[in-house]
C-alpha cells in the first residue's frame, strides 16, 4: 500500500509542475442574444481557433467566453458585468439587438473595457461619444445615406414605400432613413406597418400597386422580410427591393429561407470577395455548413480585437482602446477602420444578396 501511495505522489509531483506552467489564457467575452445564436458564437470561435493556431498572444492562447442575454430585461447588463469583473476578460464582443447593446455599452464604459458591436447598427450607440465603444457594422445612418444616394439620386425614383414592423431595431432603421431623407430634401416615402397586414398580405400588395410605388425599402425583422419577399415572388411584383443588413440573420432564418433573398434584395455593404471566399471555405470545413452575415461580422469583430490586443502588447485596457482607434484591418466584410466616435469608416455600395451574403456590387 505504501508503495502505491509513493508512486501516486511521485506521478503527481511530475504532473503538477507542468500544469502550473500552463500559460494563462487571454479571455475575450462574447455576448449573444440567446443560446440559439450559434452563428455569432461559431464565427467568433473560428477567429479564436485560427489565432491560436498561429501561436496566440506571446504563447498564451486566446479563450472565448460566451454568455447568453436571454431572460428578464437587464440580463445583458448582468452578463457583461460578470464577464468583466468575475471572468476578467480583456475585451467584449457583442452580437445582439440595439437595446441590449446599450446595456453592454454602459457596463463597458463604467469599467473601461473595449466593446465591439458585431451586429447592432443602432446609430445612437455612438452618439454618447464613448471611447470604449466600436462598431464593425455600418450604422443605420450610414446605410440610409447609401440607400438614398442609390434610390433618389442615381435611379431618380421618388415614389418609394417603406415597410417596417414594431421591433426596436426596425424602428431605429426607419427613423434614420426618414431623418436622412429630410436632411437631403427628398420626398418622404409612403409608410406601411407590417403588423397591419400580416394576416392579409395580399391587401398590402394591392395598396402598393394602386399607389404606383416604384421602389420598396424593408426595415423589418428577418421573418417579416421573408414573408414580404415571398409575396413579391408570388405576385410577380417588379419593384426593386432594398433593405438593411439586419434582415440577413442566419440565427433566425434557415439557409433555404435566406436563399429567398438571392437576386432580389440589395443591402449597403462593401464585402471582400477573396477574403469572403476563404472564410466561407474554412467555416464550412469546421462546422459543416455555410456561414451567413452574422457569423462573418462576428469573425471580423473578433479578429479586430485579437489584432488590437497583439498591437497593444498586453492587457492594459487603454492601450487596447488606442490600438482599436488606429486599426486598419482587411476583413471578410471589407476594410475596417473607426472614426472618432467608434463608427466604422468607409464607402459603402449597394450589393446583391447571393448565397446568403452581399456578393456583387449593383452597377
Amino acid at each position: 500500500m505504501n508503495f502505491r501511495i509513493s508512486l501516486i505522489l511521485f506521478l503527481l509531483s511530475c504532473i503538477l509542475p507542468v500544469a502550473a506552467q500552463k500559460p494563462e489564457p487571454v479571455k475575450i467575452g462574447l455576448l449573444i442574444r440567446d443560446q440559439a445564436s450559434l452563428a455569432a458564437r461559431q464565427g467568433a470561435e473560428l477567429a479564436v481557433k485560427m489565432a491560436n493556431e498561429k501561436g496566440g498572444f506571446k504563447g498564451r492562447p486566446f479563450q472565448l467566453l460566451a454568455r447568453s442575454m436571454e431572460g428578464p430585461w437587464g440580463t445583458g447588463s448582468k452578463q457583461a458585468v460578470s464577464l468583466i469583473f468575475e471572468d476578467e476578460v480583456w475585451a467584449l464582443l457583442g452580437s445582439h439587438d440595439g437595446r441590449n447593446a446599450h446595456l453592454v455599452e454602459q457596463a463597458a464604459t463604467k469599467s473601461t473595457v473595449v466593446f465591439i458591436s458585431a451586429w447592432s447598427s443602432d446609430p445612437t450607440l455612438s452618439q454618447a461619444f464613448v471611447p470604449w465603444f466600436f462598431n464593425c457594422v455600418p450604422n443605420d445612418r450610414q446605410q440610409a445615406d447609401v440607400l438614398i444616394k442609390e434610390i433618389y439620386n442615381k435611379r431618380k425614383i421618388n415614389r418609394v414605400a417603406t415597410i417596417t414592423d414594431l421591433a426596436y431595431d426596425s424602428n431605429q432603421a426607419l427613423k434614420s432613413f426618414l431623418q436622412s431623407l429630410k436632411l437631403a430634401g427628398k420626398n418622404q416615402p409612403m409608410q406601411f406597418l407590417f403588423e397591419n397586414y400580416s394576416a392579409e398580405l395580399d391587401v398590402l400588395a394591392d395598396k402598393i400597386s394602386k399607389a404606383d410605388i416604384h421602389c420598396i425599402v424593408l426595415f423589418c425583422q428577418p421573418s417579416a422580410s421573408l414573408k414580404f419577399v415571398q409575396l413579391i415572388r408570388q405576385k410577380k411584383m417588379n419593384q426593386p427591393v432594398f433593405g438593411s443588413l439586419s434582415i440577413m440573420n442566419e440565427n433566425e432564418l434557415s439557409e433555404q429561407e435566406l436563399h429567398e433573398f438571392d437576386n432580389i434584395l440589395l443591402v449597403p455593404s462593401t464585402w471582400s470577395g477573396s477574403k469572403s471566399q476563404s472564410f466561407r471555405q474554412e467555416y464550412q470545413k469546421t462546422y459543416g455548413k455555410m456561414p451567413g452575415m452574422v457569423a462573418a461580422y462576428a469573425f471580423d469583430g473578433m479578429n479586430v480585437l485579437i489584432e488590437a490586443i497583439k498591437t497593444s502588447g498586453g492587457p492594459e485596457r487603454e492601450k487596447i482602446q488606442k490600438a482599436l482607434s488606429k486599426i486598419h484591418h482587411e476583413g471578410v466584410t471589407g476594410q475596417i477602420q473607426f472614426d472618432d466616435k467608434g463608427n466604422r469608416k468607409g464607402t459603402y455600395l449597394l450589393m446583391n444578396i447571393k448565397s446568403m451574403i452581399p456578393a456583387e456590387a449593383k452597377q
